[in-house]
């Protein structure tokens, strides 16, 4: 009988036959080389804003004069993901309140156009942002966002029915009378620096307010007894209350005492451009009122005695060639500004020359 093989004999057989299976599939695989995986994909194109129209203008960070119902164009460098339209471009009025919008496209969606739901408000500002929440269609990146504010038109329609040259000329002197005649202080008749001024009146205005009165008087906006009473009782203030220096009067005075009020810390006397101001006005109601009767012969009376009593030569500082506007009864020359050049100061100078006294 044939002998059997010995087990160990068999193991021994088996273990070489798996080693040298395994050899040959080390020997193939290792003997071919194997190809690269394939590259990642490059990241997308990052999304750039090209050029914008607000209201007709191009490429404009501030645009004014926008119609209420404008064109807002966006175009960009690459169609843009609609998606990401809502959140992406937004428009806002001055304090954040959003303002809806409708968003079309063209060119291939590379060009956005925003129209509001409704028409904006007039004389209104807005805002348009372009933000990083707005992506392109291949999913890439705003490059830098975009803040454009614009302000739109006036409305120009007409509010108030049409009138002519002639009644609107009356309309603002009327309007203007009223503020001197509404306004004026109660004790002195002058003019308030304005309606909220209380006791402060101001030199020069009243001589504005004079120069309103007569012309009150000539369109019949008041009686001239009306007008008369009135300058009477300013004229009187002026002549025997109100505080001067040198016959100049301050800027600004208390309109029941008279006393100076200090228009700054060292303007606290006399100022002779304001005091002009006031003479001009005197001196046209001196020429309005010429009748003979006593009381228009008392108010011209009183108005040459304030204009005779300014002394324009003695701002001259010390006889110079040029007259200076303020004078302080304690501060003499501090403010030492001279009238000149071609401003309102020049009737300063007429007057002036014109003084029978001074």
């Amino acid at each position: 009988m044939r002998k059997k093989p010995a087990r160990s004999t068999i193991v021994r057989f088996f273990v070489f036959l798996l080693l040298s299976t395994g050899l040959v599939f080390c020997s193939k695989s290792g003997g071919e080389p194997q190809p690269p995986p394939p590259p990642a994909p490059p990241p997308p194109a990052a999304l750039s804003l090209s050029y914008w129209y607000v209201g007709r203008q191009l490429s404009s960070a501030s645009v004014y004069d926008v119609p209420v119902q404008p064109l807002l164009q966006f175009a960009f460098s690459a169609p843009v993901s609609r998606s990401t339209i809502t959140n992406g471009i937004t428009l806002t009025e001055a304090n954040g309140a959003a303002v809806p919008v409708t968003a079309s496209f063209s060119a291939a969606d590379s060009v956005v156009t925003l129209t509001p739901a409704a028409p904006l408000s007039y004389l209104r500002k807005y805002n348009l942002s372009v933000n990083g929440t707005l992506k392109s269609m291949a999913g890439g990146a705003l490059s830098a966002a975009r803040n454009i504010s614009f302000q739109t038109s006036l409305d120009s329609s007409r509010k108030f029915p049409l009138i002519t040259d002639d009644e609107l000329l009356t309309l603002v002197q009327k309007q203007t009378f009223n503020y001197f005649w509404d306004f004026a202080h109660p004790v002195s008749g002058l003019a308030r620096e304005r309606n909220t001024s209380g006791d402060v009146v101001t030199s020069g205005g009243s001589g504005f307010g004079i120069m309103a009165i007569v012309t009150a008087i000539h369109r019949g906006f008041i009686t001239k007894a009306e007008g008369l009473q009135r300058l009477q009782t300013m004229v009187s203030f002026l002549k025997n209350t109100a505080q001067t220096f040198k016959g100049a009067y301050p800027h600004w005075l208390h309109g029941g005492t008279g006393a100076v009020q200090p228009f700054s810390a060292q303007d606290n006397g006399a100022d002779l451009v304001e005091t002009s101001f006031l003479m001009q006005g005197l001196l046209t109601a001196r020429q309005y009122f010429k009748g003979a009767d006593a009381a228009e012969t008392t108010l011209r009376n009183d108005i040459n005695a304030i204009w005779n009593k300014v002394e324009w030569d003695w701002f001259r500082k010390g006889g110079e060639n040029t007259l200076y506007w303020h004078w302080s009864p304690n501060l003499g020359w501090a403010i030492n500004m001279q009238i000149k050049g071609w401003h309102e100061g020049l009737i300063t100078y007429v007057l002036a020359a014109a003084s029978p006294t001074h």
